[in-house]
């Protein structure tokens, strides 16, 4: 079945190493939401440029600036000089490109460093495509994290807050801080709002949108029942994000490259009481389990 999206509205389904893209074409103005990963740039580069046909890329906007969804900043910058809006309780961090403010350097990834024009908080009003959006919080995944509801369409663009099968790792509570109730507040307020399609930051656009949260609520009862299922959970996917970028991974360099990440350190020290070799086998054993990675020699490689 075919989602019915306005023709301004264009979505590039990405893999999990980059955030999907979202690309506003309206007859004066360009806009693009959300870069995904660095080392994927030039695909998003290649992208924009087919779809584009010649035309400018006016403006780009991030609902957070996880490095999967700005890793693309710079390189489209550089090549379009769009005017980049990004989250306002980060742009301290951005101006002083503090990369273990912006989580970069914490969890072990890559982000090219950008520079903004202007900033989002909730309650702003943006036009895209000819249509208004309004920009709303939506912490608990990442703090500062936005959502981009068009009421007039009933079109939710919402990052990692939502995706058809749950949301992004609740990395605060990782950190010692609140997160758990944050991600609960957020999905009724995407209850409230009632949107009739939803553009995740990962994963296919979807209209089944009380399933999603049905399911994203029990997932997230199940993580928070639990902290450390949350925290096993975020060292399975910083693995596995690790092993997407690379493609493979020496099985013998794994306890160091592990304790190299500083948030997996944490984790693995305040919540799993490990040791970092027993850390490194268990997560190698559950991503061949899961079919999301296999071993060949003496490597780890993605599946």
């Amino acid at each position: 079945m075919t989602i019915r999206l306005p023709t301004s509205i264009q979505v590039f389904e990405r893999g999990w190493l980059s955030s999907n893209n979202v690309l506003f074409t309206g007859p004066d103005e360009t806009a693009l939401v959300d870069s995904g990963y660095v080392t994927h740039a030039p695909q998003t580069l290649a992208l924009l440029r087919h779809a584009l046909q010649g035309r400018p890329l006016g403006r780009l906007l991030n609902t957070h600036l996880h490095s999967d969804h700005c890793g693309g900043n710079a390189l489209l910058q550089a090549h379009y000089g769009c005017h980049t809006a990004i989250p306002a309780l980060d742009a301290p961090k951005v101006a002083a490109w503090d990369e273990e403010a912006l989580s970069y350097r914490a969890t072990g990834q890559q982000c090219a460093r950008f520079t903004f024009d202007a900033t989002l908080a909730p309650g702003d009003g943006v036009q895209l495509g000819g249509l208004r959006w309004d920009v709303l919080a939506a912490p608990g995944h990442d703090p500062h994290a936005l959502l981009l509801f068009c009421a007039e369409e009933g079109i939710l663009i919402s990052g990692d807050a939502l995706w058809e099968n749950g949301f992004g790792v609740i990395f605060p509570e990782l950190a010692g801080e609140p997160g758990f109730l944050e991600v609960g507040a957020t999905l009724d307020l995407i209850a409230a709002l009632g949107p009739r399609v939803v553009v995740p930051g990962h994963g296919a656009v979807f209209e089944d949108v009380a399933g999603a949260l049905e399911r994203a609520r029990a997932r997230l009862d199940y993580l928070s029942s639990d902290p450390v299922r949350n925290a096993e959970n975020a060292v399975k996917v910083l693995l596995k994000f690790l092993l997407l970028e690379r493609r493979e991974l020496a099985l013998e360099s794994l306890p160091g490259l592990l304790g190299a990440i500083p948030l997996v350190e944490r984790v693995r020290t305040h919540y799993l009481g490990r040791t970092a070799e027993e850390l490194a086998q268990w997560l190698v054993a559950v991503l061949v389990r899961a079919g999301a990675a296999r071993i060949e020699g003496r490597l780890l490689r993605d599946a």
